[in-house]
């Protein structure tokens, strides 16, 4: 099996190349390149099916790429692609696979693990699925009192509400016209609440998203969303109004939950993936199974172009290398990611979960502690709203952070003009990055505006822009089912090729675990019962004062 590097990639030899020939090219400006290179935005860009990417207006040449595929090479990327989708336990400290491509494997070729072909287990949930999903859609699976379950709420946090969540809401679009799709995932019983305040307990289902069925947040907020229904319908009604994901069938009973509803999934599929298991049951019942296949035959055939694609040509490679490039050489610690479509404004929180939670670690494979940054911090938002807030600090601010513009060529609601004015807003943010305007353009522009020379020198450098700021375009024909599948699995196979690189596990998580342990510590404290932990005084006196305030 291949897991770690055989050193560190900061000591390869790739790696110092990468280094001088970052030298040569910090100083380099976009607009020049462009001028030498007419075909430049010919040359940088890769076509699949109904999307695009153009990737140009990056601080790259032939050599800087040659360079980072030499990188990719170096650290083993093509064998470790191959392991994965073999279903090797890539995932080295918890010793599992790693196969949410067997999720959307539409070819049904075997994958195995541990000597067992998987596709047999995952095509009878999706099966279990299909049928549950259409019995709630056609009112044949009522609630308690035979009214059709229209409200649909998704209880789960991290992976089993961010992915759902981002999906749902992409092809709202695609909705049945009486189904209402909610998410409660913040142990803040303000979430729970809004969410129950608005629903009629006879019309609604709840969907219990939780593995182990004992995350803390997760089955509290259950147990309140329980205690309602009982509430108005009684203790019979639990059985017809809840149902589970989850493997742990002695507690999902113990709920009142008949395991017949109970969907599973598998421990070589990590949370942030799992929206193509039954974790996406509340997006199957929102748009129907037909379209939720249709977005993991997009996800299969992002699968395919990245593990049979050549690298130079590989979209997840290409993003992952060029990440890398910025994040470590040229210390460029953030990533914008900006959908130009209002149905994708969930998406940004989707993917700070994927790539953060995914590469945010210290150690290598190695069990060595790393010397260089492995991860951006990631954040975004929909445009054209954004450029109303963050963008300012993207164009003139002292760091420079690359984008990604997510465009679809047609929208899912032709008002008047207003696609057109969105997509000339997606065109140009990405032009004026890369061009930005010198200190003699913004003189020139406002003497030609009629601004005297004292007003114009006084404003110029106010007005101008550094530009030479990086941006990936990614273009779709429209947002369906099949692109946001094509688009999710993207970056997730992007963030995987960082992580190869960085040569750590992109798919444990130990990093959330402190705070929840510490958080149980602390529990029977502010409950007001003896607890044998002493703490620091700073969070004692913090503990004292709000048990006062609660007084």
């Amino acid at each position: 099996m291949i897991f770690g590097n055989s050193a560190q990639v900061n000591k390869t030899r790739a790696w110092k190349k990468l280094v001088k020939h970052y030298k040569k090219m910090r100083d380099v400006e976009m607009r020049g390149l462009f001028r030498k290179d007419p075909q430049r935005a010919e040359r940088y860009n890769i076509n699949l099916d109904a999307m695009m990417l153009d990737y140009s207006k990056n601080r790259i040449t032939d050599r800087t790429m040659a360079y980072l595929i030499a990188l990719a090479k170096t650290c083993k990327l093509p064998e470790k692609i191959e392991a994965m989708f073999r279903g090797d336990k890539i995932n080295h400290t918890e010793k599992r696979a790693v196969l949410h491509v067997a999720l959307r494997n539409r070819e049904n070729t075997p994958i195995m693990v541990d000597g067992r072909n998987v596709m047999p287990e995952v095509n009878a949930v999706l099966a279990k699925m299909r049928k549950f999903s259409e019995a709630v859609r056609l009112g044949k699976f009522t609630g308690h009192t035979g009214k059709k379950l229209v409200n649909i709420v998704n209880i789960g946090i991290g992976g089993s509400d961010l992915g759902p969540k981002m999906a749902v809401e992409a092809l709202r679009k695609y909705w049945s016209k009486d189904i209402n799709c909610y998410f409660i995932s913040n142990i803040d019983g303000t979430a729970c609440s809004e969410v129950l305040n608005k629903l009629n307990p006879e019309e609604t289902l709840f969907i219990i998203c939780s593995k182990t069925f004992t995350t803390i947040e997760t089955l509290t907020n259950a147990r309140t969303c329980r205690k309602w229904l009982v509430d108005a319908l009684g203790e019979h009604a639990v059985a017809k109004h809840f149902v589970a994901v989850s493997t742990n069938a002695e507690e999902v009973a113990k709920f009142g939950i008949d395991t017949e509803n109970m969907f599973e999934f598998w421990d070589f599929v990590g949370g942030r993936y799992s929206m193509w298991s039954a974790i996406g049951l509340i997006i199957a019942i929102a748009v129907g199974m037909d379209n939720f296949e249709k977005m993991l035959d997009g996800a299969h055939e992002m699968d395919m172009h990245f593990k049979y694609t050549e690298l130079q040509k590989n979209i997840p490679v290409v993003l992952g290398l060029l990440s890398v490039w910025y994040t470590n050489f040229f210390n460029f610690r953030s990533l914008a990611i900006i959908p130009y479509d209002q149905y994708l404004h969930y998406l940004p929180a989707h993917l700070q979960q994927l790539i953060m939670e995914s590469n945010g670690k210290f150690v290598s494979t190695q069990d060595e502690y790393v010397r260089y940054c492995t991860s951006p911090v990631v954040f975004g938002g929909a445009g054209t709203d954004v450029q109303h807030s963050f963008f300012q600090l993207i164009h003139q601010g002292t760091s420079v952070i690359p984008c990604d513009i997510i465009v679809p060529a047609i929208s899912h609601n032709e008002v008047g003009d207003h696609h057109e004015i969105l997509l000339a807003n997606a065109l140009a943010q990405g032009e004026a990055l890369m061009k930005g305007k010198t200190v003699k353009e913004a003189y020139d522009e406002m003497r030609r505006a009629g601004k005297s020379k004292e007003e114009a020198k006084r404003l110029k450098k106010y007005k101008s822009f550094s530009g030479n700021r990086p941006s990936n375009t990614i273009l779709f024909k429209k947002i369906d089912p099949f692109a946001l599948g094509m688009l999710v699995a993207m970056y997730e196979h992007k963030t995987f090729v960082e992580g190869v690189i960085w040569d750590i596990d992109s798919f444990d998580q130990m990093g959330v675990e402190l705070g929840k342990q510490m958080a149980l510590s602390l529990l029977p404290e502010l409950q007001n019962q003896a607890s044998s932990i002493s703490h620091d005084s700073s969070t004692e006196n913090l503990v004292s004062v709000i048990k006062r305030l609660r007084k």
